[in-house]
């Protein structure tokens, strides 16, 4: 866990000014500023139209008296898409970009829910359930 920070708040950050240094080197420096706002722009487009969609998807389950657990998860990982975005450089709009993509959204979804069965299988997380 603690390696896990740590590349979360040292790591990433240095790779990150690393690639902004050798593609402004390569391309220069307005090339480079104005692909990193380009990525948040399109980022920020995508991130609300999947919002949007999630949004609607979520008013329907909740009209069907569903509980609209897919939808929530979505949503989670479009804000975490979100927050990758406003993170200034290629790495993390990268990873953004992805979670804003339905079909690799489908698939983390998919390994998140596995590791959740796993951590209540093994007593990690306990499940409560209400009347």
């Amino acid at each position: 866990m603690l390696f896990r920070l740590f590349a979360a708040f040292a790591l990433i950050p240095v790779l990150e000014i690393y690639l902004l240094i050798k593609l402004g080197s390569l391309l220069g420096a307005e090339a480079t500023i104005a692909l990193v706002l380009l990525s948040a722009l399109a980022g920020a487009w995508l991130a609300r139209q999947q919002g949007l969609g999630v949004m609607l998807r979520i008013r329907e389950s909740l009209a069907r008296g569903a509980a609209p657990a897919e939808e929530m998860v979505d949503a989670l990982l479009i804000l975490v898409a979100g927050v990758l975005l406003l993170t200034p450089g290629f790495v993390t709009d990268t990873a953004g970009l992805l979670l804003l993509v339905p079909p690799v959204r489908g698939r983390i979804k998919a390994v998140l829910r596995r590791a959740l069965e796993d951590w209540v299988r093994r007593g990690q997380v306990r499940v409560i359930r209400f009347p």
